[in-house]
């Protein structure tokens, strides 16, 4: 059986690697898109405190916890997974009540998340915060570093017979794969050339302002933006209308005639990739890869800045998570590292590190860690995240030979590794480890 896996982020890894285990030949087109997700994200797997009224979303990213412990094991290789616990930290007594009967709601079927007790002084736990802060300490809340874990996977697969090709995949209105291989981006994170889905020119250089009807102000976007009621998810914001989905610049034409190398009604549209199984875990870019389907995945990106700083000659590794009511995440790593983030961001494909963002991801992450004032900021890095507008994850068939598997939004490095294993599940045929109904496409 011959699969190819468009994508080679967290999911794509992920499915790489659980096919190859079982002696499938496997191909991943690796588009290196600037502002992938997987490279961008802090890596925080502490589910039970979000999606209070979607079940859905929850159980998905619940499972995708549960999941991680037997991967560190199988890999056998650092990944940066570490359960380190997460404060969610408050000003005010009152406002951590509806987290803590969330979680009292949630034990007796999640006891992975551990003991939740009151820490009355969340500083003596990790030194930077303010010192009028209130929190709640959730033990098993864990941190991974997302890069380590999609490298580690497809070492794994490419260690198992997979090959790793780079280049831009595109489909056929029959579903077939072509790959136009590139290692160059244009300014939106595009390989240049043939953008997903189109047989358009290259583009020319996007010069726009970040601009959009539903974009983010400074200021009030973050994951610790409270949500509007009590019920609503700790570390999210409020949800945000449903938003169209960001099309790529260009005409989609699905080029006619020869598509077997090289020119076809549109130019060179590429080579094509044999294969009797395709998994599109292309992220963000997913609608355009699957468009010549004739099919429409509402499917856009959500921008996220976030920065990296250093505390010299201070040990981070094995500090809590601090998740705010109110601000932003902070995550500590090795290697004296803190995370701090991230904005949340609809601005099209504009994989790009703004003034505006890092103003605001310093002025709240100060807020709420003061102590930070002195650290060396050593990286900013911007990602993606992939939103499926009807609201959950999108995960399932297209046809009888395309799967898709995409819309992790905040929650990729998560479920990541679990999702890839049910669209692994997919495309041998196999029933999912869980009910894919819920994030099954719209009308397909």
């Amino acid at each position: 059986m011959r699969v190819a896996v468009i994508g080679s982020g967290i999911v794509g890894a992920a499915a790489a690697y659980h096919l190859s285990g079982r002696g499938v030949s496997v191909t991943v087109v690796d588009g290196a898109y600037q502002g992938e997700a997987t490279q961008a994200g802090a890596g925080i797997v502490c589910p039970w405190v979000d999606h209070p009224d979607d079940d859905d979303w929850y159980r998905l990213t619940r499972e995708g916890a549960r999941h991680y412990p037997a991967l560190v094991e199988a890999l056998g290789e650092d990944i940066g997974y570490a359960r380190v616990g997460a404060l969610l930290v408050a000003e005010e007594p009152a406002d951590l009540e509806p987290v803590r009967a969330l979680l009292a709601r949630r034990r007796a079927g999640a006891p992975e998340m551990g003991e939740v007790t009151d820490v009355p002084s969340p500083s003596a736990l990790f030194p930077p915060l303010a010192e009028d802060l209130v929190a709640l300490h959730v033990a098993g809340a864990a941190r991974v570093d997302g890069r380590a874990v999609r490298d580690a996977l497809l070492h794994a697969a490419v260690a198992r017979g997979a090959e790793v090709r780079p280049g831009t995949a595109m489909l056929t209105p029959a579903g077939q794969v072509l790959v136009r291989e590139t290692r160059d981006a244009d300014s939106r994170g595009r390989p240049l050339g043939r953008h997903p889905g189109t047989t358009a020119p290259d583009a020319a250089p996007d010069t726009a302002p970040d601009t959009a009807p539903d974009a983010a102000a400074p200021g009030t976007a973050g994951p610790g933006t409270p949500a509007s009621g009590a019920a609503g998810s700790w570390r999210q914001g409020a949800p945000r209308p449903q938003a169209p989905a960001a099309p790529l610049e260009g005409t989609l034409e699905v080029a006619q005639g020869n598509t077997a190398g090289g020119t076809g009604g549109g130019g060179d549209v590429g080579v094509v990739l044999e294969a009797d199984v395709v998994i599109v875990a292309a992220g963000a870019w997913a609608g355009e890869v699957c468009r010549p389907l004739g099919v429409e995945l509402p499917v856009f990106p959500r921008r996220g800045q976030i920065l990296h700083a250093a505390l010299d000659g201070v040990d981070t590794a094995w500090w809590p998570i601090v998740l705010p009511r109110s601000g932003p995440y902070l995550v500590g790593f090795p290697g004296s590292r803190v995370v701090v983030g991230a904005t949340v961001e609809d601005v099209g494909f504009a994989p790009r590190v703004t003034m505006g963002g890092l103003d605001e991801v310093l002025q709240a992450g100060l807020r709420v860690a003061p102590g930070l004032f002195g650290a060396t900021v050593t990286e900013a890095r911007v990602g993606l995240r992939p939103v499926y507008a009807p609201g959950p994850p999108l995960i399932g068939r297209l046809t009888d030979r395309v799967v898709v598997a995409t819309g992790l939004s905040a929650y990729g490095l998560t479920a990541g590794p679990f999702t890839g294993r049910i669209a692994a599940a997919l495309a041998l045929g196999e029933e999912p480890p869980i009910d894919i109904t819920p994030y099954g496409p719209a009308g397909v």
